[in-house]
């Protein structure tokens, strides 16, 4: 096995075909961005949700985390494959079922299961800030928005990097799933290569190129941490402080 993982012949023949790798490597790349930005907004908002003291928002905001922590995202992303165009030839009123492109599933798909799990660590991070400075922050003449967008979510954040870093990560690694679907993704086209020649240098190709994705990210994660030790700069905000005030903090 070893000498067949050495072999120069096996590895000339992938780097002949490295451009499906790349392919879908920025295939992967795309729909790991497009997904994050989904997860991180809709998470959010969901995160907010399950803070306030609307019961209504609160029960949405458990009802859509319960349901994607306890259902597995291959089933998730086979349904939007099978059923996605028959839901949407019924409300378009088409003829033929609604072609779902790919990349709109992919993206869908790991956003809407990760935004779950980001409103879970921005819950908990909210939580963790002390309900006196939103408090404080409404007597002051903040708005329950501008409190939350001053006050509480940048303490959030910071809070919550680490985790927030590893769910980027996760997100990006699950993307993998829309080989099932033959998504056109990394892990699809190191699945055709193996397929079709027997050798497993598709995969380990496949790692290292998801290993290109993920580590630089880890590293900026880093770099954000410690910047978020520094000692925060005021703000000014509309209607609240002026340029001398900030000046001044």
């Amino acid at each position: 096995m070893l000498e067949g993982i050495l072999s120069a012949n096996r590895w000339h023949l992938l780097f002949t075909q490295m451009d499906i790798f790349w392919e879908g490597f920025f295939f992967t790349l795309a729909v790991s961005v497009a997904g994050l930005a989904l997860s991180m907004i809709l998470g959010t908002l969901l995160g907010v949700f399950s803070t306030t003291r609307s019961r209504a928002l609160r029960a949405i905001s458990r009802i859509y985390v319960e349901f994607y922590q306890n259902t597995p995202l291959p089933v998730q992303i086979f349904f939007m494959y099978m059923a996605g165009p028959q839901i949407l030839q019924a409300i378009l009123g088409a003829a033929t079922p609604v072609r779902i492109a790919p990349f709109a599933i992919g993206s869908l798909g790991v956003g809407l299961y990760h935004a779950a799990y980001v409103a879970e660590v921005i819950r908990t991070g909210i939580e963790s800030v002390p309900r006196g400075q939103l408090e404080s922050a409404r007597s002051q003449g903040f708005s329950r928005a501008q409190a939350y967008r001053y006050i509480v979510l940048p303490q959030t954040f910071k809070m919550i990097l680490p985790p927030l870093c590893n769910q980027a990560l996760n997100l990006i690694k699950n993307t993998s799933v829309l080989a099932l679907i033959a998504g056109g993704d990394l892990m699809y086209q190191a699945d055709n290569f193996v397929s079709s020649s027997g050798f497993l240098q598709g995969y380990i190709m496949a790692c290292a190129l998801y290993f290109l994705i993920c580590f630089p990210l880890a590293i900026l994660v880093q770099v954000l941490e410690s910047r978020s030790k520094r000692r925060p700069r005021a703000k000014v905000i509309p209607g609240i402080t002026t340029d001398l005030d900030a000046k001044e903090a």
